[in-house]
């Protein structure tokens, strides 16, 4: 069974058209996200879902689903604040999205299959989605509690307009995750990458420390676990209005108390995005650096 690539679009607002998730970088005026799904589709992914507000479904399937659905299949589905378990009602007030991993629990009644979740405004690369790619297509059917990130080299991800937060991995002797520490400040000074901790000591990364760019692979299982623990956050979080439900916290939990793994899958590729606002030229000038290899067509869709 082919995977699934779950994308995280729901921030996208109701200024449809000018967030950086839309804006035009490749040569005919591709999105980031068009070379996400252009680099799944060639990396086995045999289904698409999107997670969004309903308030712009309308121009979302006109100007955005349009264009992947000839080339395969494709579904959406809402995030909502009020979209919460029984016997739990969204406080009055709020207005922050309840998270990443809120986001990915509305898939659950559409996605069978193993399936991979990335943000929709991130340059992931080739490599990436072919090395999830198959991880997720060579596991079990019956494979549950098996899951998977995709651990960028820090050394690939960083910004050349400042300093980044990058959440560091912890990983096992066999390459499993132990845990994922965010560290803000993250730049590349004399050529050392380093971050200041907790106690002001300077700490430098090796060039190859993985660091999670929110690209997993979960088995549907994962629903299940997330639901229950949302209840646990809810009982604890819901007065706090700007609590967020992530998914670091769901898979630290999981893999704290011996649940499930996640096995870190090494990837040569660089990760870019829009940081800062000063960034955009160089996004425009490596995606058509990337065309100008052979990498992508000049035109995808």
């Amino acid at each position: 069974m082919k995977p699934t690539l779950f994308v995280l679009a729901a921030g996208m607002g109701s200024r449809y058209g000018g967030l950086k998730q839309l804006d035009g970088l490749g040569p005919n005026g591709e999105t980031i996200m068009d070379y996400s799904i252009f680099d799944a589709i060639r990396g086995g992914f045999g289904k698409l879902v999107f997670v969004i507000r309903k308030s712009f479904e309308q121009d979302f399937r006109e100007k955005i689903l349009s264009k992947y659905e000839h080339h395969i299949p494709v579904e959406l589905v809402f995030q909502d604040l009020n979209d919460l378990p029984e016997g739990f009602t969204c406080p009055e007030g709020r207005q922050k999205p309840w998270g990443t991993n809120h986001a990915v629990l509305m898939g659950k009644e559409v996605i069978r299959e193993p399936f991979a979740v990335i943000n929709a405004d991130d340059f992931y690369g080739r490599d990436s989605f072919a090395v999830i790619g198959k991880w997720l297509s060579a596991l079990k059917d019956d494979a549950c509690n098996q899951y998977c990130m995709v651990g960028y080299r820090v050394g690939n991800t960083l910004s050349e307009s400042g300093s980044v937060a990058r959440g560091v991995c912890e990983t096992s002797a066999e390459g499993y995750l132990t845990g994922v520490v965010e560290r803000t400040a993250i730049e590349r000074i004399e050529g050392d990458i380093q971050f200041i901790d907790e106690q002001g000591q300077k700490v430098v990364l090796e060039e190859n420390t993985p660091v999670s760019m929110n690209m997993w692979g979960f088995t549907p299982d994962y629903f299940a676990h997330s639901e229950a623990y949302f209840k646990e956050f809810l009982r604890a979080n819901a007065a706090n209005l700007k609590a967020e439900y992530f998914i670091p916290l769901m898979v630290n939990k999981l893999i704290t108390e011996g649940t499930a793994t996640v096995r870190v899958l090494d990837t040569t590729a660089k990760w870019f995005g829009v940081t800062y606002a000063a960034d955009r030229q160089g996004v425009v000038d490596k995606i058509q650096a990337l065309v100008d290899a052979g990498e992508y067509p000049a035109k995808l869709f």
